[in-house]
């Protein structure tokens, strides 16, 4: 990233972004010569939700359409954009659909990661033809790119336990229902990784999109990928790895070996920290940085915009938040790990009342 592209940015986007409530990422990539640099935008978490008929909650609707209006004034003109899946919120075709129509208005090609809203009603079938493939891979500028379908779960789980696929649905969207399952990327895909990344030079940066985070860290809402260590095992021998996630609608940022990790904040709602529930074990890396916040009743908190530079391989995370302070958080190389800019000392203990 160089600053004048980043003050560009800044620039162009200012009028649109300084009252910004709604999450919309700007990820600029600059592995090679300038000539190549390019940026993509990310928008995540919409949550399509069908009342009856053509009524949609109202909510979900006018956050997707505004990170869609604001992705289009970005400058610089982004190259793709990503949506990071639960694009519905029940997997229903009108909800897919009408979520497609939202997006429909964004100007630049799009690339789609499934979410487990989205799959588990008919287990991606709709998703498929009305999208495309569940996971792929693509290069683009000399970076390679690589999209998993990380909401899997064990074939007894998926296929036998349940009556119908609206019932399957349910209780996978409840998030923290006891009778859920842990995600996985599961073995015919981390093979199929295998595979892909086999092809790739080991200099060249690798950007991988899940939707659940590619580590475990709490397990009572899902915030877990039961076989994220085989997935990262497959992603350490590359110099400049970065995994951008959606899931947890809310601000993460850690540092695994030579893997950054970095969400996506949702345009339907926040949700608090795990530290905040008391009822099971979190295993948040040391290396997380949490937002700073003690309230996660504020409607549109955990929402806002990123402008992400991932130059070194280690993301440095721009955010702007609603009613909070503009921060950043950066990896450090003197310390070794990432530090809050703006929040390194003194910081408020995120949502421990809750």
């Amino acid at each position: 990233m160089t600053p004048i592209n980043r003050r560009s940015f800044l620039a162009g986007g200012a009028a649109v972004l300084a009252g910004s409530a709604l999450p919309m990422s700007l990820i600029e990539l600059s592995f090679a010569d300038s000539s190549q640099d390019f940026t993509f935008a990310y928008i995540s978490d919409s949550h399509i939700q069908q009342i009856k008929g053509a009524r949609f909650v109202r909510n979900w609707d006018r956050g997707l359409i505004r990170a869609v209006a604001e992705a289009n004034l970005l400058s610089p003109r982004p190259d793709f954009a990503v949506f990071g899946g639960d694009l519905a919120q029940l997997g229903k075709r009108e909800e897919i659909d009408h979520g497609l129509e939202i997006m429909s208005a964004l100007r630049y090609d799009t690339h789609y990661v499934i979410g487990e809203h989205d799959y588990y009603l008919d287990l991606g079938a709709y998703w498929q033809d009305a999208i495309g493939p569940l996971f792929y891979s693509f290069d683009h500028k000399g970076v390679h790119f690589v999209v998993l379908n990380s909401i899997l779960t064990h074939d007894e789980w998926t296929h036998e336990r349940w009556a119908t696929g609206e019932e399957r649905m349910a209780v996978m969207a409840g998030l923290d229902d006891p009778r859920g399952s842990p995600f996985m990327v599961g073995e015919e895909q981390r093979r199929w990784l295998a595979d892909d990344l086999a092809k790739v030079g080991r200099d060249t940066p690798v950007v991988v999109f899940s939707h659940s985070p590619l580590q475990k860290i709490f397990k009572n809402w899902n915030f877990w990928t039961e076989d994220a260590e085989e997935v990262q095992e497959l992603l350490q021998p590359f110099q400049k790895v970065t995994v951008l996630y959606g899931h947890v609608h809310q601000i993460q940022y850690s540092q695994i070996g030579n893997i950054t990790f970095t969400s996506a904040m949702a345009t339907a709602w926040p949700w608090p920290y795990p530290e905040s529930y008391a009822q099971g074990p979190s295993y948040l890396s040391k290396l997380t940085i949490p937002m700073n916040r003690a309230d996660p009743f504020f409607e549109r908190d955990a929402t806002g915009w990123q402008f992400v530079d991932i130059h070194s391989g280690k993301a440095a995370v721009h955010y702007g938040l609603p009613e909070n302070q503009p921060r950043t958080v950066a990896f450090d190389p003197s310390l070794g790990r990432p530090r809050d800019l703006v929040y390194a000392d003194g910081r408020t203990d995120p949502q421990r009342h809750y």
